[in-house]
């Protein structure tokens, strides 16, 4: 290796990036919202981008742009265009529905939006076109028949807006008549007015109101209160169960929440993306000529932005033509609106662009210009576009002066922005984008809610951020003695004295959690719906923090045998010992299911347990191939941290992978031994890994088409 790292740094070979990058999902939406100061629904606007063999969804060779997704970004293009501008609607109002989950737990105050004392509700935060009025109207949950829970008793609900209460009702408690049980599942049934109010005592529930233009949280909860005597546990109900509870009395629950409008329009309002826009306005009797200086003044500015380069006369050429065609429709704003969908909607704009600079041979290596450099740094660390410092430290050459360099990323690392790196690589490295589509049984694991799939994703999304803030050593992924709980997660955690619905750092004892793997999250995604799994979770492991991924297993894996020979069930361990007699899975599983087997004390949510789901006892004990020995999580994590270098070089090729948005070639393993080798110097701090490949040769270089 010390060979082939010297030839590395006498003839480096940075690869060679894509000359057109697509953005992917995420990093339109924030964009959008950098560029215009406009938080878009961009789920309900451009379809999301699966991730590539390496796991990540930023990598330019899997992101194709077909005519049919063009056409949703032109579709997206226009309806932007309309909010940003403030355009007044073409067509009806429109109605956007917010749905609660079922199994949402609404006996707890559920957001920092909603006010002390409340209980259950949601707090939406939605972005009004105009000013004007608008209607917010609520459903209350219901059984499987449509019956509303919880009306036998009276019970009140609040409507806000940015934190103000602007009406409050009372429902319930009115049901004419007795309501009769029938047959099935204690299913009740009575008189015609009884049926009509249990199906539409939530009809009221409405306020139609007058609401400015731009971004708005609307709150709807209920005051805080039981129906059981107090200390009496309430029972959480998942599944089957659940779904046919008549429950006529306990609690009510939020079921949706729609927002309708405009149903009047008073304006286009005065709206943080409006003064983002609209820099300079033609002064009333202004020429056309006038009017167009101060369209040339808006456009170039943002296409600067947009583009992530200065821009030239023709840039801003092609948009003065969709502003003419507007203007002459509909004024000056309209001109604005058609150029501005015009820009959103350019392949500049779209795409990550980096050209060849001109007469350079084939496969030569070449330094990227400063512009495509900040490019690539912000869109690493930020997922989005250089801000203004940045561009203009690219725009004046200096950005690739070392010092310079340092302190834009440093500066960057300290932006908000770089909650990104949190949401986008850590959300997708440690597998916590698929905790929305993890379905523990509810027969089983009745405890299981969306409370704790939110806490679950929280703690680890706080738990990485706060190393990066912090600057902390990566080592400390698998060290810490500290997580961040809720009151909800800390009574699954079995963390005593923690209340409410903030979550907060709490120092642990290490008997039972510490580190990433004693997160809930990574245990969970690392299991079946009903059981655990140490092949999953082994697997986990090997690939996300030794950067040694098991092969394909081969055709035709007979399953586990659940009984011996005398029709005795049989564990865990007894079931993947006689896996491990064949040779084709032995090789696999001889390093992957003893680090699995450690992990086992964790049930398939995360909860700590000392018997396993066959009501033995857990034996979380393992030996590698090599013949070390540990006991469950402390001992595995402690045998982990004495590879320091593979899992540093494990997160660092995970990351410059992110970063470069490709995979990583066998010339890229001089860089990973590099920026590994140099930060053991700085005790592996985040920092130093993130500077690493900052200063890289395949961050900073780029090499010619062949």
């Amino acid at each position: 290796e010390d060979e082939l790292d010297r030839v590395a740094e006498a003839r480096p070979n940075p690869g060679r990036t894509q000359a057109f990058h697509r953005l992917n999902q995420a990093e339109y939406r924030n964009v959008v919202r950098d560029l215009l100061d406009l938080e878009i629904d961009v789920e309900a606007l451009i379809p999301a981008d699966a991730p590539d063999r390496n796991g990540f969804d930023n990598i330019a060779t899997s992101l194709s742009l077909s005519p049919a997704l063009f056409e949703r970004y032109v579709s997206a293009a226009k309806k932007i265009g309309r909010l940003a501008t403030g355009a007044a609607p073409t067509r009806a109002a429109a109605t956007a529905p917010y749905h609660i989950p079922l199994n949402l737990y609404q006996d707890e105050r559920l957001s920092e939006d909603l006010p002390f004392g409340s209980r259950g509700g949601a707090a939406i935060r939605h972005h009004f076109p105009v000013d004007g009025e608008y209607r917010i109207k609520v459903r209350l949950q219901t059984n499987y028949v449509g019956y509303i829970r919880g009306i036998d008793d009276a019970h009140e609900i609040e409507f806000r807006l940015d934190g103000r209460r602007i009406e409050r009702f009372t429902f319930g408690g009115e049901a004419p008549g007795m309501p009769a049980p029938i047959s099935f599942a204690g299913n009740i049934r009575g008189t015609d007015d009884w049926e009509d109010y249990v199906l539409h005592a939530d009809d009221p529930l409405e306020v139609t109101t007058s609401v400015s233009a731009g971004p708005h949280t609307i709150g709807v909860a209920f005051p805080r209160e039981t129906w059981e005597e107090e200390g009496v546990l309430q029972p959480r109900q998942t599944g089957f169960a659940l779904a046919i509870n008549e429950m006529p009395d306990g609690n009510p629950a939020l079921s949706s929440l729609q927002i309708t409008g405009p149903l009047r329009v008073d304006g286009p309002g005065d709206t943080p993306t409006r003064r983002r826009i609209f820099t300079c306005r033609p002064e009333a009797g202004a020429t056309a000529a006038e009017a167009e200086a101060c369209a040339s003044e808006i456009l170039g500015t943002l296409a600067r932005r947009a583009y992530r380069r200065p821009v030239d006369e023709g840039d801003v050429a092609t948009l003065l033509e969709f502003y003419e065609w507007g203007r002459a429709e509909g004024g000056f704003e309209k001109g604005i609106q058609f150029a501005l969908e015009r820009l959103l909607a350019d392949p500049d704009f779209l795409y990550r662009v980096e050209r060849d600079p001109v007469d350079l041979p084939d496969g030569a290596a070449y330094p990227v210009s400063d512009v495509e450099l900040a490019s690539r740094l912000s869109f690493f660390l930020w997922s989005s576009i250089p801000d203004d410092e940045l561009l203009a430290a690219a725009e004046n050459g200096t950005l690739s002066e070392p010092a310079v360099l340092d302190a834009q990323v440093r500066r960057m690392l300290a932006d908000p922005r770089s909650q990104a790196m949190v949401d986008n690589f850590a959300g997708q490295w440690l597998y916590l984008r698929n905790m929305g589509g993890v379905y523990p049984d509810p027969n089983i694991f009745p405890e299981f809610d969306e409370n704790l799939r939110e806490a679950f994703t929280r703690e680890t999304e706080l738990f990485i951020g706060n190393q990066l803030r912090a600057d902390a050593s990566l080592l400390e992924l698998l060290s810490a003695d500290y997580t961040y709980v809720n009151q909800r997660l800390a009574e699954h955690y079995g963390i005593p004295n923690i209340y409410g619905n903030r979550f907060r750092r709490v120092e642990l004892d290490g008997a039972r959690r510490g580190g990433l793997l004693g997160h809930g999250s990574v245990m969970t995604v690392t299991s079946y719906p009903n059981r655990t799994s140490p092949v999953l979770r082994g697997k986990w492991v090997l690939e996300n923090l030794l950067g040694a991924p098991p092969p394909e297993p081969p055709p035709d894996i007979p399953a586990l045998e659940e009984r011996n020979e005398d029709g005795e069930p049989v564990s865990m361990r007894e079931a993947m010992a006689q896996h491990r007699e064949n040779p084709a899975c032995s090789v696999c599983h001889a390093p992957m299911d003893p680090i699995g087997f450690a992990l086992q004390n964790y049930d398939a949510i995360g909860g700590w347990r000392d018997v396993n789901e066959g009501n033995t006892p857990v034996d979380a004990s393992g030996v590698l191939p090599g013949g070390e020995r540990f006991e469950g999580r402390a001992g595995l994590s402690d045998l982990l941290l004495d590879r320091p270098d593979e899992i540093v070089g494990t997160v660092t090729e995970k990351l410059l992978m992110y970063a470069l948005g490709r995979g990583l070639e066998y010339y890229d393993a001089p860089t990973v031994r590099k920026i590994v080798r140099e930060a053991a110097g700085e005790d592996y701090r985040w920092s130093s890994i993130i500077l690493g490949i900052v200063n890289s040769t395949p961050f900073q270089m780029r090499r010619s088409d062949s």
